[in-house]
């Protein structure tokens, strides 16, 4: 799991099934639950900070390549600056199953894979 979601985060071109984007957030929740308990042991708040730097470009990379498979344009991502419920339409869509066929962002990431 750790070597795919490093995998969807580097590759910046082309779809992103939503068991990519799944990954790459269940991956980051857990190392940034790891760095904060390591911060909490040293006695210092360095690695969450600076962990959060490191992934926010891939990660908004990432997001914006599963909004282009869900035939969406990543201007979509702004939608989490709502307040309350921003965040959770973002999460819906980031979830929802891609088209079906090709769309005018590219191919299916499905039909491509087999």
């Amino acid at each position: 799991m750790v070597y795919r979601c490093i995998e969807e985060v580097c590759r910046v071109s082309g779809p992103c099934p939503s068991q990519g984007i799944l990954d790459v957030i269940l991956f980051n929740i857990l190392a940034s639950i790891i760095c904060g308990v390591i911060d909490g042991i040293l006695g210092i708040m360095l690695l969450v900070p600076l962990y959060s730097l490191a992934v926010l470009l891939p990660s908004i990379a990432v997001c914006i390549r599963r909004l282009h498979d869900t035939n969406r344009s990543g201007w979509w991502i702004l939608i989490s600056l709502v307040p309350f419920v921003g965040g959770i339409i973002l999460l819906i869509f980031l979830c929802i199953e891609g088209d079906a066929g090709d769309n005018r962002f590219g191919p299916n990431p499905k039909l491509a894979a087999a």
